[in-house]
Parts: structure tokens; C-alpha cells; sequence
């Protein structure tokens, strides 16, 4: 059995609240902004699903067409694939594993570049980063209008605070860059 990707967690969680065909997942997981923390692309969600019906973690229910379109398979989770999904939760929940992100690798090698291109890059990331701080914000603000229960946007708030972090963290770099307190 191979090892069961963050994609395929997302789809077997989408799959725990009904059977779907990958095209509504794909539609799932964008409309809940779920692409910003797991990378999905229509390509990928299809060859994952085809990889946990092999796995025997999903299996399909039914085909349907609606009109021209394509011929539509819907699938349903398995016990093996909700025991195998718990399984990998519990293991990234507990197990700390550095994930190897390229901003500390820009942060290392940040010197080879002048200072000043460093602190316009910089502020150029933090206003990114106040984006997507406020599409975080509107994503809270939005599932406790609809009083959805916490559980359900965990990562939502974790990614606030996260990104908060990262903001103060830089904006303080850029003060010492400028005030020419690290030496370049």
C-alpha cells in the first residue's frame, strides 16, 4: 500500500460526509478554500483517487452522465480507508517533521543579495502576507457567522496565527536591515 498523501487525507475526509465524484471534490475544496492547505490540482485529485480505489481505501459506487458531459464516478470511503486516514492523522498530529519550506532557504542565502532589493522583497512579502491574512480573517469570519463548530476550521486559526507571526517576525528584519544593525 503506498503512503497516504495530504491529498488523499482531504479526499477521504471529503468522502467521511458523503460519496462524491472527483470533479465535486475538486469543486469541495475550492469552495472551502481547502487548496490553501493542501495543493490540488484537477490532475492530481483524479490520480489520487485512482490510487486509494487501488489501495482498496475508496471504491465506486456508481457512474452517472449528465447531458454531453463526461461519464461521472462517484466514490465512497472504505472501513480500511477511514482506519487508514485516522492512522495518518494520529502520526502527523503527534510526530513534529520539519517540512523543508523555501523561505528559510531564501532567509540562508538572503545575504548574496543587496540589502536593499532584500528589504523591497521583504515588503513585498509582507503585504502578501497581510492578503492573505485578511482571506484568513474572512474565512473565520465567515464559518463563525454560520456558527460552523470549531473543530471543523482548525487550520484556519492556526494559519492566522502563523502568518500574524511571520509578518511581525519579517517586519522586525526589515527594521534591522534599515537601521543597518545586521551587517551586510
Amino acid at each position: 500500500m503506498s503512503s497516504l498523501t495530504p491529498l488523499g487525507i482531504a479526499i477521504l475526509g471529503l468522502l467521511i460526509e458523503r460519496p462524491m465524484h472527483p470533479y465535486e471534490m475538486f469543486q469541495t475544496f475550492i469552495a472551502r478554500s481547502e487548496d490553501r492547505i493542501v495543493k490540488v490540482r484537477p490532475g492530481s485529485l483524479y490520480h489520487t483517487v485512482e490510487r486509494l480505489e487501488r489501495d482498496g481505501l475508496v471504491r465506486a459506487t456508481g457512474t452517472e452522465r449528465e447531458g454531453n458531459r463526461p461519464e461521472r464516478t462517484t466514490y465512497e470511503i472504505t472501513d480500511a480507508g477511514h482506519d487508514r486516514m485516522l492512522e495518518r492523522i494520529t502520526e502527523m498530529l503527534a510526530d513534529w517533521k520539519y517540512e523543508y519550506p523555501e523561505f528559510p532557504l531564501a532567509l540562508a542565502e538572503a545575504h548574496n543579495l543587496p540589502r536593499d532589493t532584500v528589504v523591497r522583497l521583504l515588503q513585498k512579502r509582507v503585504l502578501a502576507l497581510r492578503g492573505q491574512l485578511e482571506l484568513v480573517g474572512r474565512a473565520v469570519d465567515h464559518v463563525e457567522d454560520r456558527h460552523l463548530e470549531r473543530k471543523y476550521w482548525l487550520e484556519a486559526s492556526y494559519m492566522r496565527v502563523l502568518i500574524e507571526a511571520e509578518t511581525t517576525w519579517i517586519e522586525g528584519l526589515v527594521d534591522e536591515l534599515k537601521n543597518e544593525t545586521i551587517d551586510w
